[in-house]
């Protein structure tokens, strides 16, 4: 496998496929020419802003430079390398579904809830949720509304509504739960 490109060998390199020289580029991202050719040169580090100026000016996204690290993180993750998080207020048997969450956009969770156990008052904080009930039955309150969520049924809300949950049922509640941005 051939090695990563550096930041500055992927703007070179999406420059010139471009067609772009150095000042037609400088001059679509308003930088100088000198500090494209020092970033291209691995002489100067750019600030996320400034990628930012670069990405939109070669018709790219800045998370097109970190394609190559993300691209490393693990595929698959198996049942023995889920681990456990501890969310406060929970009352509840929570796996990490995947090992790293920094560079990832959503966190899934495999969530067990014991009957009678529920999670803290509502709260809310920026995101959206989304479940998926394996088995059990799980009753959310989202905003004013309260809803009872049996097996093979799903939910989303914005986490912005504030939010609880509680088992009434009999038999514990498996959740397939993806929050985004992650949280925990």
């Amino acid at each position: 496998m051939a090695a990563a490109l550096s930041i500055g060998q992927k703007v070179a390199q999406w420059r010139k496929e471009k067609g772009f020289t150095l000042q037609q580029l400088a001059a679509k991202a308003h930088l100088s020419a000198a500090f494209i050719s020092q970033i291209e040169h691995d002489k100067a580090s750019p600030s996320i802003a400034t990628l930012k100026t670069i990405a939109h000016a070669l018709d790219a996204k800045v998370i097109d430079f970190f394609a190559d690290e993300l691209l490393q993180d693990p595929v698959v993750t198996t049942p023995d390398q889920w681990s456990k998080v501890l969310i406060p207020g929970w009352q509840s048997d929570t796996r990490r579904l995947v090992k790293i969450v920094a560079s990832k956009r959503m966190e899934p969770f495999l969530t067990t809830i014991k009957p009678g156990a529920k999670s803290r008052e509502p709260y809310s904080h920026p995101g959206e949720e989304f479940g998926f009930v394996l088995q059990g039955e799980i009753t959310i309150s989202v905003g004013n509304e309260v809803y009872t969520v049996g097996p093979m049924s799903s939910f989303y809300y914005s986490s912005l509504l504030p939010h609880s949950w509680i088992n009434k049922g009999k038999k514990d509640c498996k959740i397939i739960w993806v929050v985004s941005p992650p949280s925990w």
